[in-house]
């Protein structure tokens, strides 16, 4: 008998299908387990809906969704962040369909009810037909719990969940290094491209803690850049590591020496990066800049995985939303440098558009293998998906658990939190 085939009773409680070392493929297939998620992760805990400079103004806004939820992100005039339901309530109607702006209010276009940037009713048409019975405070647009890191603006349904720095835990420190891809500026989202795959929010989940594909999958990205940028992203067999860092957070460090991008600036600057470095120091910039900023440009040598929904990938976010047990619509958000050079952004810009972008030579790549994984998971009644690499070698760290770049210890570590919260509301 194969002993990588163990039944499962897919009757019974969804912990059952992770176990420390595999998870059952139903996870990817099952349409009951799916709507399980939305009610105990996506409507339980903290989820990433934006950055702080996609609304910097009072009256800024952007619209996202929370599990399957419409939620509008926007800046009240005292600069409060509010995440609210986009969702009128008189007749349910949308009251924002625009992807991001600048507006003094909400209005729902069905019936008139305006709403007013914190999301209070302020007005509705022909008020008398109500006569005494309709009290405007009664009837707000519904607010999430919202709370911010390292300008990262999180939302969650939940009021009785911890604080977003305990959620966020000892992934604060990789956030705080993120951020430095500023190069001495704030950074910035400069936009986004969104598009669907047919597979299940989990596959691409792993995919951002998996080193091991990476030479194989994306052969056509490494054959398309130069010697010393190919041997750079040949670390599957290099120093790198991947990291459990609690709360279904991961790290996987790929480039150790890009971990903190303002650290050893003496060294020299890629190939790649020494007309960027002329253009800048024409521009008047001193050597110290030109090299955190050129250092900026290229990017931080990990990804960062905050679970359940956003990844800081080492040049972008990586954004994933899902739709339907077999469809999740992904956002790739460009970062670039607020207020910094503009030869520098352009140059974020096009290394975005090499890998991410639509017609790049990474994320189509990934994208066949994403929905491979899915068509491969109808195959066989009861199968097991292995998460078992590394797992010999892998060691305690201060902040969890650690094993080598390819090890599949970040994917562990979102299927246990997984487990921990499906199985959370069961006994309730």
């Amino acid at each position: 008998m194969n002993n990588l085939i163990q039944a499962v009773n897919l009757d019974s409680c969804p912990s059952e299908r992770v176990l420390s070392d595999r998870v059952h493929t139903s996870l990817y297939t099952d349409a009951q387990v799916f709507d399980q998620e939305l009610e105990k992760i996506f409507y339980k805990t903290w989820i990433w809906v934006g950055h702080v400079s996609e609304i910097p103004d009072a009256g800024s806004y952007k619209t996202t969704y929370v599990g399957k939820q419409p939620v509008i992100v926007v800046r009240d005039r005292k600069q409060a962040i509010h995440v609210l339901l986009n969702r009128c309530r008189h007749r349910a109607a949308t009251v924002c369909e625009h992807k991001k702006g600048k507006t003094n209010s909400f209005v729902c276009p069905y019936h008139g009810w305006s709403y007013a940037l914190d999301g209070s009713l302020r007005g509705v048409p022909h008020p008398e037909s109500y006569a005494d019975r309709l009290d405007k405070g009664e009837h707000p647009l519904v607010s999430l719990r919202v709370e911010q890191y390292a300008g990262m603006i999180f939302a969650t349904f939940n009021d009785a969940i911890e604080p977003l720095e305990d959620f966020l835990g000892a992934a604060r420190k990789w956030m705080d290094l993120f951020m430095k891809q500023g190069g001495g500026y704030p950074i910035k989202v400069a936009g986004e491209h969104r598009f669907r795959f047919p597979g299940n929010w989990k596959i691409q989940l792993e995919n951002t803690t998996d080193a091991y594909h990476f030479p194989l999958v994306h052969k056509s990205f490494l054959s398309s850049v130069d010697k010393q940028t190919e041997e750079m992203l040949n670390f599957v067999g290099g120093s790198g590591y991947v990291e459990d860092l609690g709360n279904g957070h991961s790290v996987m460090v790929m480039i150790p020496d890009l971990i903190d991008l303002e650290a050893n600036l003496e060294l020299p600057i890629p190939a790649r990066f020494e007309e960027l470095a002329g253009q800048l120091r024409e521009e008047g910039h001193d050597e110290q800049a030109v090299r955190r900023i050129v250092r900026a440009v290229g990017g931080s040598g990990f990804n960062l995985n905050l679970f359940p929904n956003i990844a800081c990938s080492m040049a972008f976010f990586r954004v994933l939303q899902p739709i339907a047990v077999d469809e999740t619509e992904i956002h790739h958000a460009v970062i670039t440098m607020d207020g910094g050079p503009a030869v520098a952004n352009r140059y974020r810009l096009r290394l975005h558009e090499h890998f991410q972008g639509p017609m790049g030579f990474g994320t189509p790549d990934d994208s066949e293998a994403w929905e491979r994984v899915q068509k491969g998971a109808s195959a066989g009644t009861d199968l097991w998906v292995m998460l078992n690499r590394g797992l010999a070698g892998e060691q305690a760290s201060a902040d969890g658990l650690v094993s080598d770049v390819s090890a599949e210890t970040g994917m562990r570590a979102g299927y246990q939190q997984w487990k921990k919260m499906m199985s959370a509301q069961e006994t309730q």
